[in-house]
């Protein structure tokens, strides 16, 4: 099976997407809004598989203990966290067409300028390179002109009073955190214990155009991890000490250099590139996640960030990144260091204390964070599953990742096969995510299949009504097998637990 290679892959997977029910964007019979997207039926179960592997991997074997917070937030918690300075973004705007744009993004994006060499211009030095290098409008070719900071919060009011100002959340993560002492309660007073939230977040972005990657709206899994600082050492580190983590670190940014080290975790701690063992654990985990949602290593790196292009509440900070046909090198998830930093700013804004008791001491525990957008892996998902095979689509997605799993066919539509069919689909269809199909050639069926990353076919034939088998066909490798209906429950769960291969599955059908 070959890889695809035509040239833009995303354009490829953004019209399958629409096609197939993936995704698209949102308000098309008016023309559309950038930023917004909508989940069709394969991307909306897409998405909610992703989310659920992420709670059984990361997140239920360390005990993390998941709320639902407002995404709507009062404006005095982004004051007390240092959003409402922090949260802006330079624009720019076109003489022309009056489109406005990301002042650093046209720099990058046009003239080749790298994120480390505009994340520290200021408005008027980004003016300068824009004329400087050239750069115009990339929608109409127009002078760009009237450099400017904007807020990328959404703002709104809170009920009737123009003056009770609130923001839609751009992060999860202030609503872990103004629920703290809550939540300490729930976990009985005891440390290291994380917090998880998965929702909406909304980032009024000055030009997204890079579909999921970068929306207005999205959907973000927060997790915010508590210890002592005075006890940072990770509990089950040893489990991870030997995962390799690719590394381009800042040091090496500033040189100049694009090759990442590759380095164990536990000698990324000895070397100093990582500060706390509890960063380095949640790094390796995602690594992991990302493979098991179809990412190889080599195609994954850590990329630390420079001081000034650390979030404000960030000691420090690593961008996870993969590699993606048209866009490169692109982030898919966030892990900081914040130390105590907004815990301290909600108790001193507040006024209600935020620190713990233990061993006879009063302290404000520190936090290290991932954050992973789910729109991005599902986007990730898709495009590292897709695959080509005699001129056809095959999206191989991780089996337990799959929209579907099992498609159920009869061979023809006749002679009770339908009948039968619906039978084993009905049968199937209580525990596993079926989709019945008899229209046009068993062939065609086979390749919408295929085409919409569908693990398993099962075919209802003329022995089916003699003896009570079926044939299984395998997505990725077009074989197939004969088994009995009578314990196919029992094989498809193992089948989609990783137990059973599919060549464990019946008899091979040869030819």
């Amino acid at each position: 099976m070959q890889r695809l290679q035509r040239s833009d892959k995303y354009e490829i997977i953004s019209e399958l997407a629409r096609r197939r029910g993936f995704f698209w964007p949102s308000f098309e019979i008016y023309g559309g809004v950038s930023g917004f997207f909508t989940y069709g039926p394969l991307g909306a179960a897409l998405k909610r598989r992703i989310e659920d592997k992420f709670r059984a991997f990361y997140i239920r074997p360390l005990g993390i203990l998941e709320i639902e917070s407002s995404v709507i937030m009062p404006s005095k918690v982004f004051e007390a966290s240092g959003h409402l300075d922090h949260f802006k973004e330079p624009m720019v705007e076109c003489s022309k067409c009056k489109r406005k744009f990301r002042a650093d993004h046209v720099l990058q994006e046009q003239a080749g300028m790298s994120d480390v060499e505009t994340e520290k211009l200021s408005l008027q030095e980004l003016m300068n390179e824009i004329q400087k290098r050239g750069v115009h409008c990339p929608d109409c070719g127009g002078k760009l002109e009237n450099t400017q900071y904007f807020r990328t919060m959404f703002a709104t009011t809170i009920g009737p009073y123009s003056d009770a100002v609130g923001y839609g959340r751009p992060e999860a993560a202030q609503g872990i955190f103004v629920e703290f002492k809550r939540v300490w309660e729930y976990a009985r007073e005891r440390l290291p214990f994380g917090v998880v939230q998965v929702g909406h977040a909304l980032r009024n972005e000055i030009s997204p155009r890079q579909g999921l990657l970068r929306q207005r709206e999205f959907s973000i899994m927060d997790v915010e991890f508590f210890f002592d600082p005075e006890e940072p050492n990770c509990t089950r580190f040893e489990e991870v000490e030997n995962e390799r983590l690719r590394l381009l670190l800042a040091e090496a940014k500033l040189r100049g250099e694009k090759e990442a080290v590759e380095v164990t975790a536990k000698e990324a701690l000895q070397k100093g590139y990582i500060k706390t063992e509890w960063q380095a654990f949640f790094m390796v985990l995602a690594k992991l996640f990302l493979k098991e949602v179809g990412v190889p290593e080599e195609k994954q790196r850590f990329i630390e960030k420079l001081e000034w292009e650390r979030a404000h509440y960030s000691t420090q900070g690593f961008d996870q990144e993969i590699f993606l046909d048209r866009w490169g090198w692109e982030e898919v998830s966030g892990h900081n260091y914040r130390t105590d930093y907004d815990l301290k700013h909600h108790m001193e804004f507040s006024g209600v204390d935020m620190q713990v008791f233990k061993e006879g001491r009063r302290f404000i525990p520190h936090v290290v964070e991932p954050s992973f957008g789910s729109d991005r892996l599902v986007y990730i998902a898709v495009e590292y599953a897709y695959q080509t095979r005699d001129k056809r689509t095959v999206l191989n997605f991780p089996r337990d990742l799959a929209p579907t799993q099992i498609g159920v066919y009869p061979l023809v539509s006749k002679d009770g096969l339908p009948e039968k069919a619906r039978e084993v689909h009905q049968m199937m269809s209580k525990e596993f995510t079926t989709e019945y199909d008899e229209s046009g050639s068993i062939g065609r069926r086979y390749a919408r299949a295929d085409e919409a990353g569908t693990p398993l076919g099962i075919t209802i034939d003329y022995d089916t009504m003699k003896n009570e088998t079926i044939t299984i066909r395998d997505r990725d490798s077009w074989k197939q097998v004969r088994t009995e209906i009578k314990g196919l429950t029992e094989l498809l769960r193992a089948y989609f637990r990783y137990e059973k291969n599919f060549v464990d599955m019946g008899q091979l059908i040869k030819g």
